[in-house]
């Protein structure tokens, strides 16, 4: 196996994202954090803390130098960050020893690299809010095609009550929704790291907060008001959004291997994957693949939340969150991906439902039985009744229904087919098929950073 299927050109089509990926490339970070150094150079120019034509100097220069990562590779591994090199490159690079000189002042490593985070986490988590928002808008379809679509709804793997098939989606598709919006909410907050080397921002200037505020503004950042080189709750509730929008697609995958199982076969997938050995199978590809990203999102947010960062500012949690940070993020939208597309192959066997709501037995309408009989009895007695009446069906072969009415000649039986029985599944369905279609509002542009 690889060791990151999410990049590997053999998995690139099972778990791969380019879309994703290339936010997450050496390049991209590059280019991200000599933005962030170009744009710090402007605002101290306009503020008076360098010359203003050096400032304007190193912005353009910052937009129009290519500096290869590969080259920084022997520096961060031994300073453990790739900024020091970077600034030596561009110094370089800049032939300009005048204005070189003012690069980078009075900033710290993690400012930069963490601020170039920033704008990358901004585009890609504006990625991944557009799928849940496509793949919440699929299971509204879906929801409300299959509103009415009667089915038995399982409680800890058992058959329960009836319910339908549109409320079943429905229950897959709210945590899309919430995912969504939490992403939502979470992208104008990201915000620029800029206080110095322990937070106190003394090498920035008369005012650093002036300048942090100026650069938020130049790369359309929020503002934090306060250094949060060792306070990570931004980055944790990052990584908890993404967790969430991976583990909503392994609700849904969770449900679909049962429903698709041979001695179930509920929901049929259009496309399913074939075996080396066995013809007749086609096996659940794409909901094993929702399931697995939910369990792996699942293993990395332990590792990010595993301990706070120490003193102020803490080398281990940041490295933590290279590892794991980006792989939080592909997660989320390579699942998000997955579930749109497998809302558009399901297909529900309707007869293997309604065979299934039909068992000779009628023991799913157990539960209706026992609040009918409550009304001549207290409810204690009425359910253990019913409990009673249930092993002699299994016994004997008799359905429930006949046993109860012939228990309890004066009973008014309530319906047992029907729209009646599926109370308000289907107004679940297409409430959430609405909420679906309201969450498309407010799709906003991104930035390029390849």
């Amino acid at each position: 196996m690889s060791a990151s299927p999410f990049s590997s050109p053999l998995y690139a089509r099972l778990f791969g994202d380019a879309e994703l990926g290339r936010l997450f490339s050496d390049t991209a970070e590059i280019r991200a954090m000599m933005l962030v150094l170009g744009a710090l150079a402007k605002v101290q120019g306009k503020a008076g803390v360098i010359p203003e034509v050096s400032g304007a100097f190193l912005h353009r220069a910052s937009m129009e130098l290519q500096i290869d990562p590969a080259a920084l590779a022997q520096g961060v591994g031994q300073n453990g960050v790739s900024v020091p090199g970077l600034v030596a490159a561009l110094r370089k690079a800049l032939e300009a020893p005048e204005h070189a000189a003012w690069l980078h002042w009075g900033a710290t490593s993690q400012d930069i690299q963490d601020t170039g985070l920033m704008l990358r986490l901004r585009q890609a988590l504006g990625l991944v809010e557009a799928r849940l928002v496509a793949a919440a808008g699929a299971l509204g379809r879906l929801a409300e095609a299959e509103a009415e679509t009667p089915m038995a709804a399982r409680t800890y793997g058992q058959v329960a009550v009836p319910s339908s098939f549109g409320a079943l989606v429905a229950g897959w598709g709210w945590p899309v929704i919430r995912a969504a919006e939490r992403l939502r909410a979470l992208r104008p907050r990201l915000c620029v790291s800029l206080s110095g080397a322990g937070g106190t921002g003394t090498m920035l200037g008369p005012d650093p907060a002036a300048i942090r505020a100026a650069l938020a503004a130049a790369l359309g950042l929020a503002d934090p008001g306060r250094s949060w080189h060792a306070e990570r709750s931004l980055i944790a509730e990052v990584a908890e959004a993404c967790g969430a929008a991976a583990a909503a697609g392994a609700k849904a995958g969770e449900d679909l291997l049962i429903l698709t199982r041979s001695d179930v076969a509920e929901v049929r997938l259009a496309g399913g994957g074939a075996s080396s050995t066995m013809p007749q199978k086609e096996n659940p590809v794409a909901p094993s693949v929702l399931v697995a990203l939910g369990r792996f999102s699942a293993a990395q947010g332990a590792a990010l939340g595993a301990g706070a960062a120490r003193e102020a500012r803490d080398g281990a949690a940041w490295f933590t969150e290279w590892l794991v940070l980006p792989q939080l993020v592909m997660a989320a939208g390579k699942s998000a991906t997955v579930l749109a597309e497998v809302a558009a192959q399901v297909a529900p066997d309707r007869s293997a439902m309604a065979a299934r709501l039909a068992d000779p037995l009628g023991l799913i309408h157990a539960e209706a039985l026992s609040f009918a009989l409550a009304r001549a009895m207290p409810r204690p007695e009425a359910q253990g009744e019913v409990k009673r009446l249930a092993a002699e069906a299994r016994a004997t072969g008799t359905p429930l229904p006949r046993l109860v009415a012939e228990a309890h000649p004066g009973l008014a039986l309530p319906p047992l087919e029907g729209r009646a029985t599926l109370g308000t599944a289907p107004d679940e369905a297409r409430a959430f098929a609405r909420a679906a279609r309201e969450i498309g509002d407010g799709q906003g542009p991104t930035v390029n950073l390849d």
